[in-house]
């Protein structure tokens, strides 16, 4: 099989990357930029969709380029290397992809022509304090009132929320979970944002009897697309980590070459060049189980649980690499790498980020694990 970009997809990656090269070409950058609401650089959010990125993923008759999930991933891969804060994956991936999957014609057409436009913002409220990771809703439930719908309940914490321009909301409806479209403006919403430890934003947003208007089929259960859609935006994480533990790898390797102690270059110790070898190792065999994950995404067809073992698959995998790479470029950095001006730290930051969101390795483990059941013992001494 063939890995290779061809010269659209070089073209695009190219684009990316020097675009976001230049609005994050230092950590110093990224800090200012980081340091007040929203969090990320509209303008830079403009360029990126002036050159189509965000529009990617969606049909064309919807507003958007008709890509697919290889062309996200270089997207994605970009923003890692330079852990730029756009909320790409948030808000094109998750709530851009629920739309695209459960949203009437209409709704299609106005949010997703506007999502690739730049001039609309979604996020997806999904998340609830003391749940785990899962693709229902519990905690905010929808009831019918008027001939409407109303939302009650808090979703915590919902990643771009504070400054998203509209809201799909998972909420409860007698057992089943739907989904809502919920404007900014809204009676009876309060949106609280605050940063969180990666430089991002987040947002918890409390419902009292909120109007809402519902994202496709009115009460529909809508988890199985939740899920297939969460499954797309675990393997766009997945990329996002490639390109921040690629950028760490090489800054810890330069650190090597350069930085001398007892009057040679730290790559003259061989414990320390075979650290950085199982980095470099580790990352490859995310790379590799990432890029698996994607093409299972590009060729899965309507085979849902495939794409989603194998994005399971990735995120674990990502897991431990990212942990892996993040802890030992800052060791191998020595005192400087704990330093909140020296931008290691910071790429160790989002990939933990990464790692909590959508699933950390332990759960994704567990979920393996638990397939397992049914398969028959061997006896290796019969």
């Amino acid at each position: 099989m063939d890995f290779t970009l061809d010269s659209e997809q070089i073209a695009l990656r190219d684009a990316v990357r020097s675009l976001l090269g230049k609005a994050y070409g230092s950590s110093e950058t990224r800090r200012e930029v980081t340091k007040t609401d929203p969090g990320w650089d509209e303008k830079t959010w403009q360029q990126l969709a002036e050159m189509g990125a965000l529009g990617l993923p969606f049909a064309e008759e919807d507003g958007g380029f008709g890509a697919g999930p290889v062309e996200v991933s270089i997207v994605a891969e970009e923003i890692g290397r330079v852990i730029a804060p756009e909320p790409y994956v948030e808000a094109v991936v998750l709530a851009g992809g629920l739309v695209a999957a459960a949203g009437t014609a209409e709704q299609k057409t106005e949010i997703i022509g506007a999502l690739a436009e730049g001039t609309l913002v979604p996020a997806f409220a999904h998340v609830e304090l003391k749940s785990r990771y899962n693709e229902r809703a519990y905690a905010v439930t929808a009831a019918q009132a008027d001939g409407g719908w109303t939302l009650s309940g808090v979703k915590e914490p919902v990643l771009g929320g504070g400054r998203a321009d509209l809201l799909i909301v998972s909420a409860d409806v007698d057992g089943a979970t739907a989904l809502f479209v919920v404007q900014p403006d809204a009676a009876g919403l309060s949106r609280t944002s605050y940063a969180t430890f990666d430089g991002g934003r987040a947002a918890r947003v409390a419902f009292d009897a909120t109007p809402a208007t519902p994202l496709g089929e009115a009460g529909a259960d809508q988890s199985a697309t939740i899920a297939a859609v969460i499954a797309q935006a675990q393997v766009a994480y997945g990329h996002e980590s490639l390109g921040a533990m690629d950028t760490a790898l090489k800054q810890t390797t330069e650190y090597l070459k350069t930085r001398k102690q007892f009057g040679v270059p730290l790559m003259t110790f061989q414990a320390l060049t075979f650290r950085a070898a199982d980095m470099y190792v580790s990352l490859e065999l995310a790379r590799s189980t990432v890029t698996w994950a994607t093409l299972v995404l590009l060729d899965g067809g309507s085979d849902a649980e495939a794409a989603i073992e194998a994005a399971s698959r990735a995120k674990l995998q990502v897991s431990k690499a990212g942990r892996h790479i993040g802890q030992e470029a800052i060791q191998l950095h020595g005192g400087i790498g704990m330093t909140a001006e020296y931008s290691v730290g910071h790429f160790m930051s989002r990939l933990t980020a990464i790692d909590h969101t959508l699933g950390d390795g332990r759960h994704h483990l567990g979920t393996l694990s638990s397939a397992l059941d049914g398969h028959g013992e061997i006896n290796p001494l019969p």
